[in-house]
């Protein structure tokens, strides 16, 4: 207790540069959720996507953040075990920050979209089991994410490659494509509708507070606003005008023109949810450090956040992401399979459905693997030669590397904390 007196004001500053440094790393890595497709197929350039990502993913991390959030990242720790030595909470949560933004800005340099959920959750359980006991982990949580390794990619890809089929079968494989578009397009732009507006409202709108009510409500919602997407797509493609007499290729540019104004408005809204959703790996850790501090040395499962908090972390994200993300971006939207509108919409709609359906089922999921997942489903629909086997094995690699890496670094960092402060 002694120590959280004397160092508390050292160690809130220490959490607070790690802490930025965090949401610095979630910005160049993570952004790639949001806009890798959009860049790929080329309904973006980097310049327009890192500006658009800029502005949602600073919208959804800064105004449904949340203005409560779970310090005890996830429950993977149990709170009991810090009663008696609190300063080993702000030791391990200052560790565990380091190491995961020192493996993401690693990650990023060399392009590797990796999941931060998995960084910072490997952090906790390293600094947790070795610093502090076996027994304080939840070791349930980590049985699920190993899970999740393997079930978010194929569920994502499975998806993707359904959607991919379905826009092959009933418009680019026939006849009249452009008259099929029209025909098609506004169901896939209601479908579309509805799941992005499920992640919006379950992911980034679920810590605000609008008083939705119940789950079905937020169904009620969602279903209202697809209706209306769909009806207004249905008039605005209807009065589009294009050459009737163009041949089969010129249709099919016009018809991948349709599908790239589709997923500039997905990729916003996967900002949005990301940015408010993932903002919490940079924060929860450095809430938990300002908690103990600020209390004298008392643990609580969940704590007020400072009002300084949720912006320090929506900023660092958005210069992480204007600095690193290039890279990433690159790896998702062109290095893993060649991209069009169309295709980077499948992938980007089956990745909102994957959200959707973990969180309606509690699967632990990365949005990272999800997105990954869903872009290899996309190319496999292609044949096995439509992929670039040595990135996705270096993403593969990456992945399951995640949480040991995070994990050791963090024991490191720890007991060098413990090393300096007694």
């Amino acid at each position: 207790m002694d120590i959280i007196q004397s160092y508390g004001l050292i160690l809130i500053f220490i959490a607070v540069v790690f802490g930025f440094l965090m949401a610095y790393g979630v910005g160049a890595n993570d952004v790639a959720n949001a806009m890798g497709t959009s860049v790929g197929s080329k309904a973006l350039s980097i310049k327009q996507a890192i500006f658009i990502a800029a502005i949602f993913e600073f919208a959804g991390a800064y105004l449904a953040g949340g203005s409560v959030t779970s310090t005890i990242r996830g429950g993977i720790t149990d709170p009991s075990f810090f009663i008696d030595a609190p300063e080993l909470m702000a030791y391990g949560m200052i560790a565990a920050l380091l190491a995961a933004a020192t493996w993401l800005i690693v990650a990023s340099y060399f392009g590797w979209p990796v999941s931060t959920t998995h960084s910072i959750v490997g952090a906790i359980i390293g600094f947790a089991a070795v610093g502090v006991g076996v027994d304080s982990v939840n070791w349930g949580k980590v049985g699920g994410i190993v899970g999740s390794w393997v079930i978010t990619p194929i569920l994502a890809g499975v998806l993707a490659y359904m959607f991919f089929m379905s826009a092959q079968k009933l418009i680019f494989n026939t006849e009249q494509p452009l008259e099929n578009a029209k025909k098609y397009v506004p169901f896939y732009m209601a479908f579309a509708a509805f799941m992005m507006s499920l992640v919006t409202i379950q992911k980034g709108l679920k810590h605000v507070g609008l008083g939705l009510g119940s789950t079905a409500n937020g169904y009620y919602l969602a279903i209202a606003i697809a209706i209306v997407v769909g009806v207004i797509g249905k008039v605005v493609i209807s009065r589009l005008k294009f050459d009737p007499a163009a041949d089969k290729r010129m249709q099919f540019n016009n018809v991948e023109r349709i599908f790239g104004i589709l997923m500039i408005t997905t990729a916003c809204c996967m900002a949005f949810a990301h940015g408010s959703n993932d903002v919490a790996n940079a924060i929860g850790p450095l809430a938990a450090v300002v908690s103990v501090v600020t209390s004298g040395g008392e643990i609580n499962s969940t704590a007020a956040l400072a009002w300084w908090i949720l912006p320090l972390g929506a900023i660092g994200i958005v210069i992480g992401l204007a600095t690193l993300g290039a890279r990433v971006i690159r790896t998702v939207g062109t290095a893993i399979t060649h991209l069009t509108p169309s295709r980077g919409f499948a992938a980007e709609l089956s990745a909102a459905s994957t959200v959707v359906i973990a969180s309606g089922t509690g699967l632990p999921i990365s949005t990272t693997q999800t997105l990954v997942g869903a872009v290899l489903g996309v190319g496999l629909a292609r044949g096995i030669a439509a992929l670039n086997l040595g990135v996705v094995r270096n993403i593969f690699i990456s992945w399951i590397i995640t949480l040991p890496v995070g994990a050791g670094l963090a024991i490191v960092l720890f007991y060098i904390l413990k090393l300096i402060f007694g």
